[in-house]
């Protein structure tokens, strides 16, 4: 017993010890300096947090000091939140700084934009009173939005999940109303969840308009639903998450897809802008024919987690489109199908790891395992894939590939396009589809040649006066390149034409 007497005492002596502070301080005298003396927190939408913010505060004296008080000058109703070496709160009283030393203070905000005068919301942190006092601005833009939440059982307050087909999903989201299937660009629209247009209807997306989405949203065009971006040269719509932070702005994998179903019909994105999903746009209907299931001109697709259009087995109708940079391809026409691009850029500069596949992936089959746990591979007919004008390149040395099973159709046509191939490993000696040369379904191909685009790193693919693709396009019936340029005499191969760089 004395023996466990003598340890408590141990322990006790142990803490006591560790609280007591062993320097002795002076209070601060208004010398204190600031990382920055204005912290902007980026734009927010009414009523969801910010990202967190940091300021670091310095002493750069000899002696340890003690700020006497830190707090909001708009106190306990100030919508900021503050964290003070490790503390949260709103207001401090005696913090320490070392000598030569310095203290993180962490700053986040929520605000309801109906609670404000302004929308341009701003506070200061307050060090120290009187003669001696120090501040540093906060400043915050807050929007208005309108948003769209899924439902919520008012018994088990569990999210409600969509039906799709008479059957339950795990898919979080609702179908939209009659009174939300038109997006204006008055306020920005925020989704929560996934908004699924119903059977029969159309959802209309006005040209301006901006859609965010939160994280594991999107947009589903059920079958027999339809989707109308209507995008113009001067107002594009707007797809990304809803993070509005800067520090957001080029990371992928934010939300989840614009997915068109099998069934959906008459779908059309025009001047528009997709980026930092997970998939930029999933269509899997197989549409008609003479009728494209997608029509998209005028459209820009970035920085997506793992593909910018993931395609299977349907139609697709497009010119001047740019697709960037994705985890695994920027265009997979897979399963077959209708595949008609022109004027287009396909640039895969992915930098956040190792990508696998090309920019741009055709074939015309599938894989799966039946009961027995047996590999099966399947075919569909790859009725077109027509490439006019295009530019495939990236930062692997295949950047287009087509890959063939035998048992359907195949039929593709590649003319006046720029291709990045270099088979450095003889992976494609013997494929047939990958033979330049002396193959009829190849005109007109600039192998390896130099696309000089302007910023590779920031999305930006206008080609320079050094491209290999200058003049060296076919005319079409797209007299415009993508940002309104006239190209009806001596076209440029992609969906730009070049300029001259400063």
């Amino acid at each position: 017993m004395r023996t466990f007497l003598a340890f408590l005492l141990f322990i006790a002596l142990i803490s006591v010890s560790s609280c007591r502070k062993d320097f002795s301080t002076i209070p601060s005298f208004g010398n204190l300096e600031f990382s920055k003396d204005t912290v902007f927190l980026d734009t927010i939408f009414t009523n969801i947090g910010s990202a967190t913010y940091n300021l670091k505060v310095y002493n750069r004296g000899n002696k340890a000091i003690t700020i006497p008080r830190i707090s909001l000058e708009n106190g306990t109703s100030s919508n900021y939140r503050l964290n003070v070496d490790g503390i949260p709160g709103k207001e401090f009283v005696d913090i320490d700084i070392l000598a030569k030393d310095s203290i993180y203070i962490f700053i986040e905000t929520t605000i309801d934009v109906n609670a404000v005068s302004n929308p341009l919301y701003t506070d200061r942190i307050l060090f120290d009173n009187g003669n001696n006092q120090q501040d540093v601005d906060l400043v915050t833009l807050v929007k208005d939005a309108n948003f769209i939440f899924p439902g919520r059982n008012p018994i088990s307050m569990k999210i409600d999940s969509l039906t799709i087909d008479g059957q339950p999903t795990t898919i979080k989201g609702r179908f939209l109303t009659d009174a939300e299937l038109t997006f204006s660009n008055t306020k920005p629209t925020v989704i929560y969840g996934y908004a699924a247009v119903p059977e029969n209807k159309t959802l209309t997306i006005n040209a301006g308009a901006r859609v965010h989405f939160h994280s594991n949203s999107g947009l589903i065009i059920d079958k027999k639903a339809t989707l109308k971006v209507n995008g113009n040269l001067n107002e594009k719509v707007i797809f990304e998450g809803d993070r509005l932070e800067n520090s957001f702005s080029k990371i992928p994998g934010q939300w989840g897809t614009i997915w068109m179903r099998a069934g959906s019909k008459d779908n059309e994105i025009h001047h528009a802008q997709i980026k930092n999903g997970v998939i930029g746009i999933l269509i899997d209907s197989i549409g008609s024919n003479s009728t494209p299931t997608l029509q998209l001109s005028n459209t820009e697709i970035y920085n997506h987690s793992n593909f910018g259009i993931l395609a299977r087995e349907t139609n697709i109708e497009a010119f001047n489109v740019v697709i960037g940079s994705a985890g695994q391809a920027s265009l997979a026409a897979t399963v077959g199908g209708t595949y008609n691009f022109t004027h287009s850029t396909f640039a895969n500069f992915w930098n956040n790891g190792i990508r696998q596949l090309p920019a741009v992936l055709v074939n015309n089959f599938f894989v799966y395992e039946n009961a027995s746990g047996q590999e099966i591979i399947e075919t569909r007919d790859l009725k077109a894939a027509n490439f006019t004008n295009c530019i495939f390149e990236g930062n692997n040395n295949i950047e287009f590939l087509l890959d063939k099973v035998e048992g359907s159709l195949f039929n593709y046509n590649i003319r006046n396009c720029m291709i990045s191939f270099t088979d450095s490993n003889n992976s494609f000696v013997g494929n047939a589809e990958m033979i330049f040369t002396n193959n009829p379904n190849y005109q007109n191909i600039i192998l390896n040649g130099l696309a000089d685009f302007r910023n590779t790193q920031n999305e930006d693919f206008i080609i320079g006066e050094n491209s290999a693709g200058i003049n060296k396009a076919i005319s079409s019936s797209f007299p415009f390149d993508i940002l309104g340029v006239n190209r009806t005499n001596s076209p440029d191969i992609g969906a730009y034409q070049h300029i001259i760089f400063d």
